[in-house]
């Protein structure tokens, strides 16, 4: 275990990650014609491969072209041409990084306004108050596509693979369909898929031993997993030690912590409850907990944007340091910090008081980020983040037009 930040860090796998910072996974909504990545992507990426961070995860890419987290979202399936993502990921390594595809399936998590399926372990909406209607109303999935699902994350990841990235992640967390079925909450099911925490791990560990057969014993298998839901009666601590034990013998390289969902937004910065109230490294806490019994490396993601904060989570005993918006605001922190200064990046609180629309928009204001870097333009933080969520609808109102022909002329 080291607390340098510029230590390598060696996996299960055989690789070995150039330093401890991670350019954690932010959904770019940045897909070009086809849903697949174009030239904006590449930028972005080349841009971040150059700041420093030893590893860079992508924003989640969909398993299934049905099920969006969004209509600017990248699909991976056996369907798509590969040749854009051998693209993308020979662009993110070009400064050095390594670079895994995050994937995923958004499950319940799709807006109403999006065409597809939206689907759940249990038909049980998302509740975000007043904004409820916005979310789909999700069907109960039956074991036809259940099956059918792990069958998509394993096709997902054999193709990431073979278009040159170095692992994947398998995205668990912030309410997402795997997220769904370990949750006591949005999983009401009396099959062998609902009840206890063994049955709703099944899905997730099924993807799991269905990735990690699929490709090679040296490509990365990671996992993404709530330290906590956030929500009484939710996914807990205790029960994300038990997952982290199940995963230990499936071959998973790394598990990355992180919490909340759209239902309680946590991993935002907008505190649910008395442990996440600090601004800064929101999990550590919890991930603390977590690290001392796990028999898996630990990465932490979650309001780290200061060299000594990110010191500070390594020293509690976590591997990796995941940073998020504040490497979409200033990318060359990791080499600032290597080259010995103390940049730092600071967000200005979002003051909506809906939590729901207050989460949005800080999304939005770093998507706005994103765009920029994805032109070659300088980051403007200072943006305010209802302006951006009002463009970010505007530019979402087109990308919409754009996946509905595309989805229905597939």
């Amino acid at each position: 275990m080291s607390s340098d930040l510029f230590a390598p860090l060696a996996l299960a796998n055989g690789s070995v990650l150039p330093n401890r910072i991670a350019k954690a996974a932010m959904e770019e909504n940045l897909a070009g014609d086809g849903q697949l990545p174009d030239e904006r992507l590449l930028r972005l990426y080349r841009r971040w491969s150059e700041g420093g961070a030893g590893l860079l995860l992508t924003g989640n890419v969909m398993v299934h072209a049905q099920a969006m987290t969004g209509p600017a979202g990248v699909v991976l399936d056996a369907d798509s041409p590969l040749e854009p993502f051998t693209r993308w990921a020979k662009a993110a390594k070009s400064g050095g990084a390594a670079v895994w595809m995050q994937i995923n399936h958004p499950g319940r998590q799709v807006f109403a306004e999006m065409p597809g399926v939206a689907w759940g372990p249990s038909a049980i909406r998302v509740d975000i108050g007043k904004q409820s209607k916005r979310l789909a109303q999700p069907v109960a999935m039956t074991e036809e596509q259940i099956a059918a699902t792990v069958a998509r994350f394993a096709d997902t990841a054999r193709l990431a693979e073979k278009a040159g990235f170095d692992g994947v992640e398998i995205h668990a967390a912030h309410g997402y369909l795997l997220s769904q079925f370990l949750s006591p909450l949005a999983n009401q099911r009396t099959d062998r898929w609902g009840g206890s925490l063994d049955n709703r791990a099944r899905l997730l560990l099924d993807v799991v031993r269905a990735v990690r057969a699929a490709v090679a014993p040296q490509f990365a298998v990671a996992v993404k997993l709530n330290s906590a839901d956030f929500q009484r009666g939710g996914f807990e601590a205790a029960d994300a030690q038990r997952v982290i034990a199940m995963l230990a013998p499936l071959g998973v390289d790394l598990v990355e912590l992180s919490g909340g969902s759209y239902e309680s937004p946590a991993m935002s910065g907008r505190p649910a409850d008395e442990r996440t109230q600090a601004r800064e490294a929101y999990f550590l806490s919890l991930a603390a907990e977590l690290v001392r019994s796990s028999p898996l490396p630990i990465m932490l993601t979650g309001g780290i944007g200061r060299r000594p904060v990110a010191e500070e989570v390594l020293a509690a005993g976590v591997d990796l340091v995941g940073m998020g918006s504040a490497l979409a605001v200033n990318p060359d922190l990791p080499k600032l910090w290597q080259a010995g200064t103390d940049a730092e990046v600071r967000l200005a609180p979002v003051r909506i008081k809906d939590k729901a629309l207050a989460s949005a928009a800080g999304m939005s204001r770093i998507k706005h980020q994103l765009r920029l870097l994805a032109q070659g333009r300088p980051t403007a933080p200072g943006v305010s983040p209802l302006l951006a969520f009002l463009r970010d609808n505007l530019t979402r109102k087109s990308a919409l037009r754009r996946y509905s022909t595309w989805l229905a002329a597939r």
